[in-house]
């Protein structure tokens, strides 16, 4: 019997959590889409009753927001609302604690300062709508839950903005980023180890708020992931880089309740440092 459950276990954040895991040296079972559908209701019943685990670790996700609009609209909802629901209520009948991972889109980004754990929701785009009524069937379910919004994530295992303006800046000279939308840049690793942190320090139970520290905008963080090249890149407003789902416009969130926990959080910068040297190592190795 594992004491802790990964869904979406090749997924970025995913992969992540195993990593951290096995270098805890504890006892886990990971499943990704093939081995456990989440959409599969008893599937899902079935797998978790077999492991009886203490904690599940719910990174499992649809997280294609513009596709969320219109195409994969149902697939969205599928996975992030029902597929959520089938976990936390398989959490329920074992007595699992659970960790959902939810995103600052459930806000719609017109607040000028910060936003607080127990603000106003108001999601403006398909994938924030299915985001946070995946926090409300957790709430319906359990009591023992930790959902966690967090914002802008990269990391090592997955598709994600430092990669995509990597391997832009070795086909373009120049490039454009938008300049008008603020927010605070999330990597995997910090966001894993404070999972992991919320369930072995007993912290209460109910919605936390999880990035990096400082703020940026999109055009501020391409400019510190292309430090080292020669790549002109140009702000630009929204409006001129139009995209189908709405973007908010000022997405931070408070990080008041997480630090409160004890957890320490580094500033976006540092960890974009420390993601970079990790991976210029890991090719490196290769090589």
């Amino acid at each position: 019997m594992a004491k802790y459950l990964i869904t979406g276990a090749n997924g970025q954040l995913g992969t992540e959590m195993r990593h951290l895991l096995a270098a805890k040296g504890v006892d886990y079972t990971a499943y990704d889409s093939k081995a456990m559908d989440i959409t599969d209701r008893e599937r899902v019943l079935e797998v978790v009753k077999q492991d009886q685990p203490q904690v599940i670790y719910h990174c499992a996700a649809f997280t294609a927001v513009d596709a969320a609009e219109d195409e994969q609209k149902d697939l969205n909802w599928a996975v992030n609302v029902e597929g959520t629901k089938y976990v936390a209520e398989a959490a329920a009948q074992v007595g699992a604690q659970l960790v959902y991972i939810s995103t600052d889109y459930v806000f719609d980004g017109t607040n000028s300062g910060e936003y607080e754990v127990d603000a106003p929701t108001n999601p403006r785009n398909e994938y924030g709508r299915a985001k946070l009524a995946g926090e409300q069937v957790v709430q319906a379910a359990l009591s023992d839950y930790y959902i966690i919004r967090t914002s802008w994530v990269f990391g090592q295992y997955g598709k994600n903005f430092v990669y995509t303006m990597q391997r832009l800046a070795k086909e373009h000279n120049r490039l454009t980023v938008v300049n008008d939308q603020m927010g605070r840049p999330t990597w995997t690793k910090t966001l894993a180890e404070f999972m992991w942190h919320l369930t072995q320090t007993q912290a209460p139970f109910g919605i936390y708020q999880l990035s990096n520290d400082d703020t940026c905008t999109w055009y501020q963080f391409a400019q510190a992931i292309l430090a080292d090249t020669n790549v002109e890149i140009a702000p630009v407003t929204s409006a001129e880089f139009p995209q189908k789902a709405y973007r908010p416009r000022h997405s931070v969130m408070s990080l008041a309740k997480a630090k409160a926990t004890g957890f320490e959080i580094p500033t976006w910068r540092i960890a974009l440092a420390q993601f970079l040297q990790e991976v210029d190592g890991a090719t490196s190795k290769l090589d």
